[in-house]
């Protein structure tokens, strides 16, 4: 399912999530170093794209949104939002995504289509914070936050209004540390990413 980038909500295509904790997969780089977009990268014979819906979804994230910009991307078990600013930065894609969010939706898991070893035990660990009073949860890997992140709908205008260039979220975490709950992930998850071919071979090798 697509809806255009001017619908404001997911409402409009009857999509509400009342009271689940939503998850937002931001996929809409170019890869220029890979030399194909993000988002249709394979890694162990699946699409990133889909490996990291699957992944949110199996935390119990619903609904599941993808962003994407610089590939046409249909995917299964999501509602893909179309970023027509992408070329700017992963800002664009935070600020379009926390947008088209349900009015339904008390919070939502940010996560990057490029980290596949991000698990869905991370993000149901950044979900337990939440349930426990965390108002921001952030995962940590040897005591330095990165991603996934999990925010709570009243700081969703905050972190849109300060995701700009390719920070994402990173300036409104910084900016506001005492909101932010640390969730230590280092046994179940990792943050590595995929930006050259080289990257992806050795992933693909840590099996």
């Amino acid at each position: 399912m697509e809806i255009p980038p001017e619908r404001a909500t997911l409402t409009t295509v009857g999509v509400r999530g009342e009271g689940r904790v939503a998850g937002l997969l931001l996929a809409a780089g170019q890869g220029s170093r890979l030399g194909r977009p993000k988002a249709l990268v394979e890694l162990d014979g699946e699409r990133l794209v889909d490996r990291g819906v699957r992944m949110l979804r199996a935390a119990g994230c619903s609904p599941v949104l993808v962003v994407t910009g610089a590939a046409s991307v249909e995917v299964v078990g999501a509602v893909v939002v179309p970023n027509r600013a992408w070329r700017t930065g992963m800002g664009s894609s935070l600020r379009v995504g926390l947008a088209a969010l349900p009015p339904g939706s008390p919070a939502v898991v940010v996560a990057l289509v490029d980290q596949p070893r991000v698990t869905a035990e991370a993000v149901r660990r950044l979900i337990a914070a939440w349930q426990s009073g965390a108002r921001v949860a952030v995962a940590t890997y040897a005591g330095r936050p990165r991603n996934p992140v999990l925010l709570t709908r009243p700081h969703f205008t905050a972190a849109a209004e300060a995701a700009v260039g390719d920070t994402g979220a990173r300036a409104f975490l910084r900016g506001r540390p005492e909101l932010v709950t640390e969730v230590p992930c280092d046994d179940v998850a990792s943050p590595d990413d995929i930006d050259t071919p080289d990257d992806l071979a050795a992933m693909s090798r840590r099996r």
